[in-house]
């Protein structure tokens, strides 16, 4: 909190006529009742579950020992991540908190790590998951867990940097843990990459199309914000990494709709109004011209494999 409390704070002193990110900070618990630690300290949440509050960034911190009888009790937290999750959250877990994504299955078939002594443990509790225990950082779409703290510190300096920029990013990196920090991508473990390239503008572009894939999009719009004409934006987008901005956003949303398709219960409608679409019959046409097949065969496809024994 104090590390993304310094990066706001930085912004607005060294970037001064910038529009600035506001952020809102709030603890969530089950109940608004104070939580008590094994050390005695109380702590408490500023939001309940019940007030159904949604988010952008979520923080889902250890547990002390073992998390099974914890983790197993409060399905309704699962729930809410389940619903944040669908709703294009980033949710990044630490140690034994990794097994919260674990349970609800948002992991399944996906790159993840937990805390070291329970590795074990987690690779029997949860076999679909793709366990890497050589690394401290995993991502997988919108989905981080973080073996450690120093772990979680450096990834929220990777967060840093998504929302406020490179400069922003080393300055809190450089006050906080400048003495313990390693790379953010050499220790972690990312989905692929594909088409890297050294056009740091383009790369900002992506990364906001990636934020606000469920928005309306209006190109021109994003030109003019990253201050460029439309046909240099498509000039160099397209230079950059082989397809159109169109193309690129549509990879994104259908990405994001296979795996909502794998992990949720939405309607096709619900979907596609989820990743931006409000024409359901344009999203299953869509979705069948890259797949080849429509969302509702996609979706059985997925599940009959995903519970096959």
């Amino acid at each position: 909190m104090e590390m993304l409390l310094a990066a706001e704070s930085a912004m607005r002193t060294m970037q001064p006529t910038d529009q600035h990110r506001t952020l809102e900070i709030k603890t969530l618990g089950l109940t608004t009742d104070a939580v008590a630690t094994r050390t005695g300290i109380r702590w408490q949440p500023d939001l309940c579950i019940n007030d159904n509050p949604s988010a952008d960034l979520i923080y889902i911190p250890g547990l002390w020992r073992n998390p099974r009888p914890i983790v197993k009790q409060h399905s309704a937290l699962l729930e809410w991540l389940l619903q944040q999750y669908q709703n294009g959250a980033i949710i990044s877990a630490v140690g034994t908190g990794c097994c919260f994504l674990a349970e609800a299955g948002l992991l399944d078939g996906k790159a993840a790590t937990t805390h070291w002594h329970y590795f074990d443990q987690f690779q029997k509790d949860y076999p679909q998951i793709q366990l890497k225990r050589q690394y401290f950082i995993t991502q997988a779409g919108n989905l981080y867990c973080a073996a450690s703290v120093n772990s979680l510190a450096d990834l929220t300096v990777h967060f840093i940097q998504r929302y406020f920029g490179q400069t922003i990013a080393s300055h809190v990196e450089r006050h906080f843990s400048h003495e313990i920090r390693k790379a953010y991508e050499s220790s972690g473990f990312f989905e692929a990459t594909e088409n890297p390239h050294p056009d740091e503008q383009i790369t900002q572009i992506q990364i906001w199309l990636q934020d606000n894939y469920h928005r309306e999009i209006l190109f021109p719009q994003i030109a003019e914000r990253f201050g460029m004409s439309i046909r240099t934006f498509n000039r160099r987008f397209k230079n950059a990494l082989g397809q159109t901005p169109l193309e690129y956003l549509q990879e994104i949303r259908i990405n994001t709709a296979k795996d909502l398709l794998k992990t949720s219960n939405l309607s096709i409608s619900e979907i596609a109004d989820k990743i931006g679409y409000d024409d359901t019959g344009y999203f299953t046409r869509l979705f069948k011209k890259h797949l080849a097949t429509t969302p509702n065969d996609y979706r059985n496809t997925v599940r009959a494999k995903l519970f096959r024994t």
